[in-house]
C-alpha cells in the first residue's frame, strides 16, 4: 500500500510504502546558507515524526546547493545535526533552485515503523 500525506496537485509532501518513506525537497528560510539549512533540517525534523520516522532512520540524503562555495557552512550544520554514527548515504551536488534567494535543499528518504535491530 502506498500512502500520501499532505498531497496537492504537483506532489505529495510525504510518500509511504513498504518501510520507506520519501520526503519532498526541503529548503528553509533565512540570509545564509547556515540559517536556510537549521530551518530546512527543522522541516525535515516535522515532516519525519509525521511519517513516523526521525533523523537517525535517514537512508539517503540528496543536497543542493545553489553554490557549491557554500558546502563548509552547510556541512557545518548537516555534522551538528546528524546523529553521530547514524549518518545517511548522501550525495551534495550544485543547481539552480527554484528561486534566487534559496541556498540549499535537501531530499530525504528514510526508514519507518516499526525499528529492527
Amino acid at each position: 500500500m502506498i500512502e500520501r500525506i499532505d498531497t496537492g496537485q504537483r506532489m505529495s509532501k510525504i510518500v509511504k510504502h513498504n518501510g520507506v518513506v520519501y520526503l519532498c525537497g526541503q529548503v528553509g528560510e533565512g540570509a545564509t546558507v547556515a540559517e536556510q539549512t537549521k530551518d530546512c533540517l527543522s522541516r525535515v525534523e516535522t515532516l519525519l515524526a509525521k511519517a513516523e520516522s526521525s533523523p537517525d532512520r535517514i537512508l539517503q540524503a540528496i543536497v543542493w546547493l545553489s553554490d557549491m562555495a557554500d558546502f563548509n557552512e552547510m556541512n557545518a550544520v548537516w555534522d551538528a545535526w546528524v546523529p553521530a554514527g547514524e549518518a545517511p548515504a548522501r550525495a551534495c551536488g550544485e543547481a539552480r533552485l527554484a528561486r534566487d534567494a534559496l541556498k540549499v535543499e535537501i531530499i530525504v528518504t528514510a526508514a519507518y515503523g516499526e525499528k529492527l535491530a
